[in-house]
């Protein structure tokens, strides 16, 4: 039980860490555009990781470990950020935070696939009941029909789904936070030329807000978030912790209705009602895990 309380801890830290990003990047993209929100926040984490790679002398990855962690970095690096940065420039934070909803799901067909775990009926039943309710939530606010911005939210779904599958698995061969900074790391040779090239920026909106989203997504978001995220996976099983994030929403549009003045439906507290009812019972449901992994 000691364990299990220690791996969802981590887990709720990783969430309230992420339950921001969305509202961070829309703040950030006036200023640095899509592109540069979306790449340049791997910077900043990405030398911090590199100094404290250096300072720890910390073991090198395998050839096969680093080709597993640039996949990684595909997810969760350029993937899952500038797909929702799209998604940003068009639709309310809230919006995306309720699509954002789906991850778990993705997370745990990934766990099936990569980690061989194996969630009993209850905790499948209970993900698509949630996941159902978030999708016909999305698209009844979309007027009966998926935007441009559904279908960018739902490949970031895909990919932050499979880096954090990929990324536990890892965590169990070299430790949690060596898995994020060496990505970050891998990310460097590509994030830093791409946003020399692509950022841009303009005097017409409030550059501290730019500034302060921007250090969220790369210090929180990209970086302190994912020690604790990864470690909440490594400990308590990809498929059971992922189910957490079926909370993020919850953070996101409080967020959002405070920073940017969006406005709380009594549908959307539905939904998460619904959600939170499944996040109960999926947690309560058997999940098997791989001896081989």
């Amino acid at each position: 039980m000691r364990d299990e309380f220690k791996a969802y801890t981590f887990g709720l830290l990783g969430v309230c860490g992420f339950g921001l990003t969305l509202p961070a990047t829309k703040a950030a993209i006036p200023l640095f555009g899509v592109v540069g929100v979306g790449v340049g926040r791997a910077i900043v984490p990405g030398i911090l990781s590199l100094l404290l790679l250096a300072v720890t002398k910390s073991k090198k990855p395998t050839p096969q470990q680093a080709r597993r962690l640039i996949t990684v970095a595909l997810g969760i690096v350029f993937g899952f950020p500038l797909f929702s940065a799209y998604a940003m420039k068009s639709v309310p934070a809230s919006h995306g935070a309720i699509v954002i909803g789906l991850i778990p799901l993705f997370t745990a067909l990934f766990a099936v696939i990569l980690a061989k775990e194996k969630p009993s009926l209850g905790y499948w039943i209970s993900g698509l009941i949630g996941s159902s309710a978030i999708v016909f939530y999305s698209i009844y606010i979309s007027g009966g029909v998926l935007h441009i911005a559904d279908i960018a939210l739902l490949f970031a779904v895909v990919s932050a789904a499979f880096g954090y599958a990929e990324g536990a698995r890892l965590a169990k061969e070299m430790s949690s936070w060596r898995v994020i900074c060496y990505t970050l790391v891998f990310s460097l040779p590509i994030a830093i030329p791409l946003f020399c090239l692509t950022v841009t920026t303009s005097s017409h909106h409030s550059v501290l807000s730019a500034w302060i989203g921007f250090l969220y997504v790369s210090l929180v978001s990209m970086f302190l978030a994912f020690f604790a995220w990864y470690k909440g996976l490594e400990m308590g099983g990809i498929a059971k912790i992922s189910q957490l994030q079926l909370l993020q929403p919850f953070v996101t549009i409080f967020a959002s209705a405070i920073l940017f003045s969006e406005r709380l439906s009594s549908e959307m507290f539905l939904v998460l009602a619904i959600v939170l009812t499944t996040v109960h019972f999926g947690r309560k449901s058997k999940v098997i895990h791989s001896e081989s992994i």
